[in-house]
């Protein structure tokens, strides 16, 4: 029987029920991924993006409370953040859209 992705340190209710949107159905499977592939699925499946709520997974995953990660390793955490935020904004753009904002002046809303 697979285990609940809310057993995960850090991970609660909300976070699993994202997670099963994403199509992870068990803290077995957001494990075997990892934060950055759980976190690409999160936004793919419509979340938001929020740097908490990658660091937290990261974090979870890591058996750590959630707020303990400090100084350059939080700096490094959020680059990967941006990065994966920023790859699943391209994905989802057209042609024009990547183009716009290539130039500067921004994604159309």
């Amino acid at each position: 029987m697979p285990t609940p992705v809310s057993s995960i340190r850090n991970l609660g209710p909300a976070m699993e029920e994202a997670c099963s949107r994403a199509g992870i159905g068990s803290a077995e499977e957001l494990r075997a991924l990892g934060a950055d592939e759980t976190y690409r699925r999160l936004l793919e499946a419509g979340t938001r993006p929020h740097f908490i709520g990658f660091y937290v997974i990261e974090m979870g995953l890591q058996g750590r409370p959630w707020n303990d990660c400090k100084g350059k390793e939080k700096d490094a955490l959020r680059r990967r953040f941006d990065a994966i935020v920023a790859r699943s904004r391209e994905s989802g753009l057209t042609e024009m859209e990547r183009f716009l904002d290539q130039i500067g002046t921004g994604l159309r809303r």
